[in-house]
């Protein structure tokens, strides 16, 4: 990396970095609210640093050249590092003001790191053992990072502070989202914001409804249309025990990991929409493909009809989306039915939504193109096939170049998981099987939060920092990532 893009990267970092001081100060009335007055000062502190850094990164490189791509991609990945570090000081800072232990774990700054990073890039593994104790204020940061996070943290700079030099373009690429409603960027992320609201006011209002209390259901609507996890009780939604919350909570799940492209269109033309969406067909389906063989599979354990129908049906649905709501005891689960769920984390959502994975759209090219690449076999030599997938006809040349993209970066992705897993699998106790270990890594490389109970404040800190570095490829898809270190390493 040259001088001169060191400047260009360093001056849009200090955009971003502002993101979290704007987070902090936003949070000041919650702690207020519920009378927890020690709070102030470590979010006016979070806020204090996130816009010291910012004026220190900007005003010395504010008339540095063009942002480009490569610029973008590069922001991405060293700026969800950055943003997870100054998102980690207020659990870190709260925490140092109560007694350390079990109730409050963020007093180990590895470990508020590793909670900022599973908030902010929307995973939901934890370290509070008993989320139910923490302070209000900690509460509502650890679904608020989840909430911005689900959406972007760039996609929100880009919403309220971006500056002259910056490529809205290149960054909103770089945080790997295409999908446009609009022709511009910043039309397009204003109106993914104001249905990512409207939605999170929907399941509020819908979770209340259902039985939830106010508090608990704004916290759970947050984390649920953001498809982050994040709960406030140790046993998550199966805490309630009711079922009319576990059916709100699916709902809300599965509209998170439908792209917003496709909530606008349906908006304009109704709901018929979204079984018309190629993607939203494949989430579906896979839905209930998963629930019959997760059901099937703890029916003949001998878990009982009842069980096994409803947590089958909520845990799929949890993991394909990569939300990480949890009503059942997974790790009592068979290895089977932990490598099934496992299968359903890597593949994900919808591309353009807030869910992680390898996306729906992807999974879906690569069977398709299974056909495809049989279908030109037996074809004349030289003969031009073109695929089919869903509605859409794509040319030959076209398909093949599709395919080779989905195809590098599914094995980017799995290379990955298995580096994840084989490291992981060094760290841990011997009570956890390998498949645990491979459910673990992929919960965390998928963005999904479900654990078969690794993931705890007592973990090696090593193993913390492990699942952060999953949990940051996973969100930003590899490829920044790449970039990232290649820049390390090469001056171009």
């Amino acid at each position: 990396m040259t001088l001169d893009d060191l400047r260009i990267v360093l001056r849009d970092l200090g955009w971003l970095a502002p993101v979290v001081g704007i987070m902090a100060l936003v949070s000041l009335p919650v702690a207020a609210a519920f009378g927890e007055w020690y709070a102030l000062q470590a979010f006016g502190l979070t806020a204090a640093v996130s816009l010291g850094v910012g004026v220190v990164l900007y005003f010395p490189f504010r008339r540095a050249g063009e942002a480009r791509l490569k610029h973008g991609l590069l922001v991405a990945a060293v700026g969800w590092l950055l943003v997870s570090a100054l998102g980690a000081l207020p659990f870190y800072l709260v925490s140092s003001r109560l007694v350390p232990g079990e109730v409050y774990p963020f007093a180990d700054f590895a470990a508020a790191f590793f909670e900022s990073v599973s908030g902010y890039t929307g995973t939901g593994l934890t370290m509070a053992t008993r989320p139910d104790l923490l302070p209000k204020v900690l509460q509502w940061w650890r679904s608020f990072t989840e909430w911005v996070g689900g959406m972007g943290v760039i996609v929100l700079m880009l919403t309220l502070i971006v500056g002259p030099g910056t490529s809205a373009v290149s960054l909103y690429f770089a945080e790997a989202r295409t999908e446009r409603i609009h022709p511009s960027v910043a039309s397009t992320v204003r109106t993914m914001w104001w249905i990512f609201a409207l939605y999170t006011l929907a399941a509020m209002v819908a979770l209340w409804g259902a039985g939830m209390p106010p508090w608990e259901a704004l916290n759970h609507a947050m984390t649920g249309i953001s498809t982050g996890g994040f709960t406030l009780w140790p046993e998550s939604i199966a805490r309630y025990d009711s079922l009319a919350i576990e059916a709100v909570s699916m709902v809300v799940m599965l509209a998170g990991a439908v792209s917003f492209a496709v909530h606008y269109r349906a908006m304009q033309r109704g709901p018929g929409i979204f079984l018309r969406d190629l993607q939203t067909r494949w989430l579906l389906v896979l839905s209930l493909l998963g629930f019959a063989l997760v059901a099937g599979e703890n029916l003949l354990r001998g878990f009982g009809v009842e069980p096994s129908l409803r947590q089958g049906a909520f845990q799929v649905v949890s993991a394909l989306t990569c939300t990480g709501f949890q009503t059942a005891p997974i790790g009592e689960w068979s290895d089977t039915a932990k490598l099934l769920l496992s299968m359903a984390m890597v593949i994900g959502g919808a591309a353009g939504s807030t869910a992680g994975g390898i996306k729906v759209m992807r999974f879906a090219l690569l069977v398709r193109g299974v056909s495809w690449r049989l279908k030109k076999i037996v074809s004349p030599g030289g003969a031009l096939v073109p695929m089919r997938l869903g509605r859409e006809l794509i040319p030959d040349p076209e398909a093949a170049k599709r395919l080779e993209e989905a195809s590098v970066l599914v094995f980017l992705w799995l290379g990955f998981l298995f580096f994840g897993v084989v490291v992981l699998s060094h760290l841990v106790s011997g009570d956890f099987g390998l498949a645990d270990v491979v459910f673990e890594v992929a919960s965390a490389q998928g963005n999904v939060g479900l654990s078969v109970g690794i993931t705890q404040p007592t973990m090696p800190t090593g193993a913390k920092l492990l699942l952060c570095f999953n949990m940051w490829i996973g969100r930003l898809e590899i490829i920044p990532i790449l970039m990232f270190f290649r820049a390390l390493l090469w001056r171009r």
